[in-house]
């Protein structure tokens, strides 16, 4: 059977969706439009913090050109937009198109209440943990906010050796490096840099926790004893890995499971109770697919 691609796999999950938690989805995105939205016109842009992304394009033209940052978040945003639907079809990008028209819709409504804060370093930290907030809700409600998102997407179907990672890095460089040129003001660039890397690190706790799970490798004579206490006391998955002895040559079973990081000191004692001179390693997972974690089509970015 051939190997489903990421649009098929999409839209299979969008026809399992009732009609109350699609409603509960746009929801979502309208809330996380409007946060987004307070983010740019509140903090970032009343203080001439240009971040990466659309975003940060839409306020170095707004500087240029005169013409408000919401109304250009639109205008950069349409091309993106219609090469998205030629590329994966209109019903795949229909909740991007939704959340793009709201952001910059709240964008244009909230820019003349002003700046809540002038400090650069308060505004750069407030912003950027409000817009990664709403990006997270975004993206939970299995939309995203158009832009750079759809362009590296592009990328990496054309490209899949590109690091997602690095190309948003890259672009998000380039455009705060830009914003030094336009506001001729190094300190503000040096801000935005802030707001890229906090966004990024924020981003991350919303949508997989803050070092989401360790995985533990257990070599024991008594490996069915521990992984036995490990199944009924923590309730998680066991699995046995076949290895032997290099020098002694003798078989064993290797015990490899993944937990929530909150659990993970009850399993070692779970092992050091049974088996002192056990031999374990203990290592943090940063990401985790599957039952119980994350699905890795509706959530890897």
């Amino acid at each position: 059977m051939a190997k489903k691609t990421e649009k098929e796999l999409e839209i299979q999950r969008l026809d399992k969706k009732t009609p109350l938690q699609m409603l509960w989805d746009y929801v979502m995105i309208t809330v996380a439009s409007f946060v987004y939205a307070v983010s740019v016109s509140l903090f970032l842009d009343p203080n001439s913090l240009a971040p990466g992304g659309i975003t940060g394009i839409a306020i170095i033209l707004n500087r240029l050109f005169g013409i408000e940052t919401g109304t250009w978040m639109l205008l950069i945003n349409i091309p993106i937009l219609l090469i998205g639907i030629w590329k994966f079809g209109l019903r795949f990008i229909l909740s991007t198109i939704y959340c793009t028209a709201m952001t910059s819709l709240f964008t244009n409504l909230l820019t003349p209440v002003g700046a809540v804060t002038v400090d650069p370093l308060l505004a750069s930290l407030c912003g950027s943990a409000l817009m990664a907030v709403s990006m997270g809700w975004v993206f939970k409600a299995g939309s995203t906010t158009g832009g750079t998102d759809i362009i590296i997407k592009l990328l990496r179907i054309k490209f899949p050796f590109l690091k997602t990672g690095a190309l948003f890095f890259l672009t998000d460089a380039v455009i705060v490096i830009a914003s030094a040129f336009v506001f001729q003001n190094i300190d503000k660039a040096l801000y935005a840099g802030i707001v890229v890397i906090v966004t990024s690190v924020v981003l991350d706790v919303v949508l997989y926790g803050r070092d989401e799970a360790k995985l533990i490798y257990i070599i024991s004579d008594h490996a069915e004893k521990i992984a036995g206490r490990l199944l009924e006391e923590l309730d998680i998955g066991v699995t046995y890995v076949q290895g032997s002895g290099a020098y002694s040559g003798k078989e064993k079973s290797v015990i490899m499971c993944a937990m929530k990081k909150n659990i993970s000191p009850k399993a070692e004692e779970i092992v050091k109770e049974e088996d002192p001179l056990a031999f374990m390693i203990v290592t943090s997972a940063t990401e985790i697919f599957g039952e119980g974690y994350k699905s890795y089509f509706s959530e890897k970015l």
